[in-house]
């Protein structure tokens, strides 16, 4: 059983930055992929990256590669997702999920447990 809590959302203004932050409780933290959700008002929920296990694979979606960095710390428990270049678009609730078998996914039903989810709000 792992349980997330995300942090570090607010308000930022295009072209800034946001750090999130998925902290997760349990001691098996380090055998999970991790990943980073958005779902924006109106729309689904949709994926902006993932870590391996091993901290050694990431993936990203097309729009936010180069802006966005996933990162983990194993002996903190601790994914982060760093967010720079802001757009108003990348306005959402981030949810952090974490997934124990397999290879590093894009597809949120592989993803047994999520957190409550944060507030990013990017304004023009």
């Amino acid at each position: 059983q792992v349980q997330l809590v995300e942090s570090g959302g607010g308000l930022a203004q295009a072209g800034g930055s946001l750090r999130l932050s998925c902290a997760a409780s349990g001691r098996t933290f380090s055998s999970y992929n991790m990943a980073w959700f958005r779902q924006a008002p109106g729309k689904e929920r949709a994926f902006v990256a993932v870590i391996s296990w091993s901290g050694r694979s990431t993936d990203y979606a097309d729009s936010v590669n180069g802006r966005f960095t996933i990162s983990r710390d194993n002996a903190k428990n601790t994914v982060y997702l760093q967010m720079n270049s802001l757009k108003p678009e990348d306005t959402a609730v981030y949810y952090c999920a974490a997934d124990q078998y397999g290879d590093s996914s894009r597809n949120e039903y592989r993803y047994e447990y999520w957190g409550q989810g944060t507030q990013v709000t990017v304004s023009s």
